[in-house]
C-alpha cells in the first residue's frame, strides 16, 4: 500500500473526496479541515493499493491538486487492516510489479541532478577502478562499480525517452558528460603524477588477465549491458530495488572510465580507445534496453489499469 497526503484547496475537497471514496482500491480516507496553515488547505489522507496508485494520482492531477495544493506519496511497509486487504485484492496485478510513475520520475530527477557530491563519487569511483586495473584486482573493480553514481542519470535518460519526459534528457546528458569529464580529468592528473613518480609502469596499466575484460569490448559486453539495462529499470520501477546493487556490479562503465584515466596518464593510447569503446558500448546497450523496458511496462499497465478502473461501484 501507498499512503497519500494531500493539501487540497477548500473548493476541491468535495470533488477529491468523492473520487477517493468511490475507488475500491482506496481505503483509510481521512479529512482534517484546516490541517494546513502555510499554505492554507485541507489535509486529506488516504491509503491506496500500489497497483492503482498511478491511476488515482492521475485523476488528482487532472483536478490540478498538484498546482493548487500538493500531493505527497509514501511507501507503507506494513498495514494491518481487513479494509486494506480488500483494497489490495480489488487492484489488478501484483504489488511488486506495479509502477508508480510519478514516484519514479521524482526520484530520478533528484538522483540524476549534477552536484558536487555526484562528481565526488564519480571521481572516487574512477580512482578506485584505476587502482583495480593497475593492481589487477577485480574486487576493487567491483567496489568502483558500486560507488559509481552514473546509473541514475542513465536511468533518467531512459525515462525521459520512454515516458516521455524530454525535459529530463538534457539534464541527464549534462550530468553524465560533465561527471565523466571532470572525473576523468581529475583521475588522469592524479595518475600522471604517480606515473611520473614511478608509482606504476605502463605495463601494469595495460596488462592484467583478471581485468582485461575492461579493454576488450565485444558482443558479450553489449549483451551484459542489455541485461543490466532491463534489470536496472525493473528494480527502479518496481518493489525490487535490492536488485539494483547487482546491476551496478554487472556493467563496465566506471571501470572503463577509470582505465581511460590511467592509460591517458601513461600514454597507452590503444587501451584508451578500447576502454572508451567499452564505455560507449555499455552506455548504448543500457539506454536502449532501459528505454524499451519502460515502454513495455507502460504499455502493459495501460492495459491493466484504465484511468477510471474501480470507479463508480
Amino acid at each position: 500500500m501507498l499512503h497519500l497526503r494531500l493539501r487540497v484547496p477548500a473548493d476541491l475537497v468535495d470533488e477529491v473526496l468523492a473520487d477517493l471514496e468511490q475507488d475500491d482500491t482506496v481505503t483509510n480516507v481521512a479529512v482534517v479541515p484546516g490541517g494546513f496553515r502555510k499554505p492554507a488547505g485541507t489535509l486529506v489522507l488516504a491509503d491506496v493499493a500500489r497497483e492503482s496508485a498511478t491511476a488515482v494520482i492521475g485523476r488528482l492531477r487532472t483536478l490540478k491538486v498538484q498546482h493548487r495544493g500538493s500531493i505527497s506519496i509514501e511507501q507503507l511497509d506494513t498495514v494491518l487492516s481487513d479494509d486494506a486487504t480488500r483494497a489490495e485484492v480489488a487492484a489488478p496485478g501484483a504489488p511488486d510489479d506495479a509502477v508508480v510513475w510519478e514516484s519514479v520520475e521524482q526520484r530520478l530527477r533528484d538522483s540524476s541532478r549534477l552536484s558536487w557530491v555526484f562528481i565526488a563519487f564519480m571521481t572516487i569511483a574512477a580512482a578506485l577502478a584505476g587502482v583495480g586495473r593497475i593492481t589487477d584486482q577485480p574486487i576493487l573493480i567491483v567496489g568502483a562499480m558500486v560507488v559509481g553514481p552514473e546509473f541514475a542519470p542513465i536511468a533518467a535518460l531512459c525515462f525521459g525517452f520512454a515516458r516521455p519526459r524530454l525535459s529530463m534528457v538534457p539534464l541527464a546528458v549534462r550530468a553524465l558528460v560533465v561527471g565523466f569529464a571532470i572525473a576523468t580529468m581529475i583521475a588522469t592528473i592524479f595518475w600522471w603524477v604517480l606515473f611520473q613518480l614511478g608509482g606504476f609502469t605502463r605495463e601494469q596499466a595495460t596488462s592484467g588477465p583478471l581485468t582485461d575484460f575492461i579493454v576488450s569490448p565485444d558482443g558479450w559486453s553489449f549483451v551484459v549491458g542489455i541485461l543490466a539495462g532491463v534489470a536496472g529499470m525493473l528494480s527502479l520501477t518496481t518493489a525490487k530495488s535490492e536488485v539494483l546493487v547487482g546491476v551496478f556490479i554487472s556493467v563496465t562503465t566506471i571501470p572503463a572510465l577509470g582505465t581511460v584515466a590511467v592509460c591517458l596518464a601513461c600514454g597507452a593510447w590503444g587501451d584508451v580507445v578500447s576502454a572508451a569503446a567499452q564505455l560507449g558500448l555499455n552506455l548504448v546497450a543500457i539506454v536502449l534496453a532501459g528505454t524499451c523496458t519502460l515502454l513495455l511496462q507502460r504499455l502493459i499497465w495501460q492495459r491493466i489499469t484504465p484511468t477510471r478502473l474501480h470507479i463508480g461501484r
